[in-house]
């Protein structure tokens, strides 16, 4: 029994041993003397990737903001001069911030059509806010100044105001 396991081994290692690998790789097109085509396509397919992925990275991270690979559509030229971009300034710059929340930098987008002041129904309109602030505080003055004026004219005319 053990004899006949060694035979039916030994029949199959004489088999393994009579495949040649390298005429099996010949006839795919893998053998000693298609080493340098193969060599060659590898060169060229290491270039071409290598060229492709220059172009994506220049275009994706190009320098020249003006001129990228990507087409742009025929609307987006034509608007392209109604659009701003408007620069955030730096969160612990308390002037600063005043200052861009008084010219509504606070609505809607990072970029914006000009002159038209985005605002959705649910948000906080921040202009609107300043604009009636600003208004109420010219009102104000303008009612101390007319109280003043009437508190006046009526001491000068000798009655006794308080």
């Amino acid at each position: 029994m053990v004899r006949r396991r060694f035979q039916d081994a030994k029949a199959g290692m004489s088999m393994i041993n009579s495949f040649n690998a390298d005429k099996f790789l010949k006839k795919v097109g893998l053998g000693k003397e298609d080493h340098h085509f193969w060599k060659q396509v590898g060169k060229a397919l290491l270039c071409t990737y290598t060229l492709f992925g220059i172009a994506w990275l220049w275009n994706e991270t190009s320098p020249l903001g003006w001129w990228t690979l990507k087409p742009k559509p025929k609307e987006e030229k034509e608007l392209a001069h109604l659009y701003e971009r408007r620069k955030f300034p730096y969160p612990g710059d308390e002037e600063a911030m005043k200052d861009f929340v008084a010219k509504g930098g606070m609505i809607g987008t990072t970029i914006g059509p000009k002159g038209v002041i985005e605002t959705d129904k649910d948000s906080y309109n921040y202009q609107k806010a300043l604009q009636d602030k600003k208004f109420d505080q010219e009102a104000l003055k303008l009612w101390l100044r007319m109280r003043n004026e009437v508190i006046s004219e009526l001491q000068d005319k000798g009655f006794d105001v308080e």
